[in-house]
């Protein structure tokens, strides 16, 4: 029998914690395997995004300065 990995899923602190309207990341897959997994939290079995590391830093930086806006 395979034994899963566990692997150590993050949401960012803004997120409504009343709610699981969140997107969760999961950094230490990005280290070791070169994507960024990410996922609905709302739905964690079911599919998941691979994001290359270069992409994610620029979509996070875009949200950080401001540059998209949530309609």
């Amino acid at each position: 029998m395979k034994s899963r990995r566990v692997i150590h899923w993050i949401k960012s602190s803004y997120s409504d914690t009343e709610t699981a309207n969140c997107v969760e990341w999961a950094p230490s897959q990005a280290a070791s395997h070169g994507v960024v997994p990410v996922r609905d939290s709302k739905a964690p079995d079911r599919a998941v995004l691979a994001i290359a590391p270069a992409a994610w830093a620029c979509f996070v930086t875009a949200l950080h300065d401001g540059e998209l806006v949530y309609r």
